[in-house]
C-alpha cells in the first residue's frame, strides 16, 4: 500500500470514527431526554417502574383536591375512568386547574403508588386530550360528555348571527 494510500484510508477511518462518536453522543442525549406518556390504567398495571419520570395524563377527580394549609402542596387524584393514581404537587397550579377537567403532570412514581409531580400542565377543552382518556369519556359518558366543554364557555351559543353584527 503506497503512503498516499495509506493516508487516504486512516482518514476515511478517522471520519467514520467521529460520525460513529457524534451518533452515539446524539442518541444517548435523545435517550435520556425522551419522556414517556401513561394514564392511570397503565400505571396500576405496573408498566411505570418507581423513580422513572413520565407524564401521567387524565381527568382530575371530582372532589379530590386536598391543599395543605400554610403551603403549596396539593394532593389530588387522576382518573381515566378506570382507574386512579393519587398526585402530589408542590408549587402553584395552573389558573385552569379544576377538578373534572384534563392535566398533564410531570413527574415519578413513588414507591407507595403515589406520582410525585414536577409540573402540572392543565388542558382547556377535549381538543388536547389523550386518545385513551377520550375513549374511556365516550365509552363512560357517551358523546355528550366529551362534547359538554365545547358548548359552555363565555359566548352563548344560542346567539344569533344577526345580533352579534348589530
Amino acid at each position: 500500500m503506497t503512503p498516499t494510500r495509506r493516508r487516504r484510508l486512516y482518514l476515511v477511518l478517522g471520519i467514520l470514527a467521529g460520525v460513529s462518536i457524534a451518533g452515539a453522543l446524539a442518541l444517548n442525549a435523545f435517550k435520556r431526554n425522551v419522556t414517556f406518556y401513561f394514564d392511570p390504567t397503565a400505571v396500576s398495571r405496573g408498566e411505570v417502574s418507581p423513580g422513572q419520570p413520565f407524564r401521567l395524563g387524565g381527568m382530575v377527580t371530582e372532589g379530590s383536591v386536598r391543599r395543605a394549609p400554610g403551603s403549596l402542596e396539593v394532593q389530588f387524584v387522576v382518573t381515566d375512568f378506570n382507574h386512579q393514581v393519587p398526585v402530589s404537587y408542590t408549587g402553584v397550579l395552573p389558573d385552569l386547574f379544576r377538578e373534572g377537567t384534563g392535566v398533564v403532570a410531570h413527574g415519578s412514581l413513588r414507591a407507595d403508588g403515589t406520582f410525585v409531580a414536577d409540573e402540572v400542565l392543565a388542558k382547556h377543552d377535549e381538543k388536547y386530550m389523550p386518545p385513551q382518556v377520550a375513549k374511556s369519556l365516550k365509552r363512560r359518558h357517551g358523546e355528550s360528555r366529551t362534547e359538554a366543554p365545547a358548548g359552555s364557555g363565555a359566548t352563548p351559543a344560542s346567539t344569533p348571527p344577526a345580533a352579534e353584527g348589530s
